[in-house]
């Protein structure tokens, strides 16, 4: 266990300390139960399905981590991503900085035990933790689902997408929902913005209230099955919203991809297995993105049908049965966001992008390995 003032390395390469961590970070890197305690800890649903049985977990960060180089040959996680929990050191000034542990690394649960207490029983938080470490990102919907197949309820309240992403999503969802708040609401985008972005932000809260009544009655659902309906529709304008980020920066990747030069002198096979990831990385992209458009057309059919021929039963029949598609889209935007953030942090904007054979070899086997690709390491050497 480190005891230490956090910062995190970032895409954008600035500095984030852990007092700035909960308004910047995203809500598929971050899962912050600080914020969830400060917001939810005198509802009874927190208390009844907490997250973790632990208190000093169930108010802890945690973090996806990508292994640094002198990291990798101490854990063994094959992605080479892991979870790092931060346990503050004062949970209402964050900026005090905090204590880590990294999952994976020897000796991990001992230490979770020593931090608990001693006598704590914690087979449920370990199992829970496993689960969580094995996803590629915190992505509130696939986190939810990915639980719930693995028999561990957690109430809805900790699934929030961070306050970060929501400021970003606003024009987006604004954009996507406004014919659904003229139906249900009447022409109040149009003469009132203030009213639909107080829509909108209650649409995004992880609170469903008043506002949100007049699209309930339009979907004729119950209060409890509306509030499930609520969570999978902002998984879908979470994902899409995602995508659309996501696309010009995969682009961008692709393109320098194909420019990634090796360090002479390399071997023959060096630069034979680069060539061959880079077909194999686009064409699995290719098809990522062919599974991740089918959810989407699902999702605007059913929307369309709710819009334009004011039939809300598909759109509704479609909500209930969303969460089924929020694993196989999480870990592939999971993938897709790892591979785009990871590789403009290695190269910066308008960087050499040149690299060693073995580098290479750690950064493509990784993206390979994150797509689902089953990748044998090749016999010959990478250094010459």
């Amino acid at each position: 266990m480190t005891n230490e003032s956090f910062s995190f390395p970032m895409p954008s390469y600035g500095v984030r300390n852990l007092g700035n961590l909960e308004a910047t970070a995203s809500t598929a890197r971050v899962l912050n139960l600080v914020s969830v305690a400060r917001d939810w800890s005198d509802t009874p649903e927190y208390s009844d399905q907490p997250f973790f049985r632990s208190r000093i977990l169930n108010t802890a960060l945690f973090v996806k981590h990508r292994l640094r180089r002198d990291e990798a040959y101490v854990l063994t996680c094959e992605n080479k991503i892991t979870t790092k929990v931060i346990l503050p050191l004062h949970r209402e000034q964050l900026e005090l900085g905090g204590q880590s542990i990294m999952l994976d690394h020897p000796g991990w649960r001992e230490t979770l035990a020593e931090v608990c207490g001693d006598g704590a029983d914690l087979r449920h938080d370990v199992k829970t933790l496993r689960i969580m470490n094995k996803l590629p990102s915190f992505d509130p919907f696939l986190l939810r689902e990915h639980l719930s197949r693995h028999k561990v309820e957690v109430a809805a309240c900790y699934f929030a997408i961070s306050t970060a992403d929501v400021e970003r999503m606003r024009a987006f969802v604004g954009a996507e929902v406004a014919e659904l708040i003229t139906l249900a609401f009447g022409d109040v985008g149009a003469t009132d913005l203030e009213q639909t972005a107080r829509l909108v932000s209650a649409l995004l809260s992880t609170r469903i209230d008043s506002k949100l009544e007049p699209l309930r009655l339009t979907f004729g659902m119950s209060p409890s099955a509306f509030s499930e309906g609520v969570f999978s529709w902002k998984g879908f304008l979470y994902y899409k919203w995602s995508m659309a980020d996501l696309r010009p920066r995969i682009r961008d990747t692709l393109v320098e991809l194909d420019k990634l030069k090796l360090h002479r002198p390399c071997t023959p096979d060096a630069m034979i297995y680069v060539n061959e990831a880079r077909a194999r990385i686009r064409r699995t992209i290719g098809r990522a993105y062919s599974g991740v458009n089918r959810a989407m057309e699902v999702y605007d059919d059913a929307f369309r049908d709710l819009t334009v021929n004011g039939n809300p039963k598909a759109f509704r029949e479609f909500l209930i049965s969303a969460p089924d598609m929020f694993i196989a889209l999480g870990e592939t935007m999971g993938a897709l966001s790892h591979i785009a953030s990871f590789w403009r942090f290695r190269f910066r904007e308008g960087a050499k992008i040149e690299a060693s054979g073995d580098e290479a070899y750690e950064i493509l086997r990784d993206f390979e390995v994150g797509l689902g690709e089953r990748v044998t390491p090749p016999e010959g050497r990478f250094a010459a």
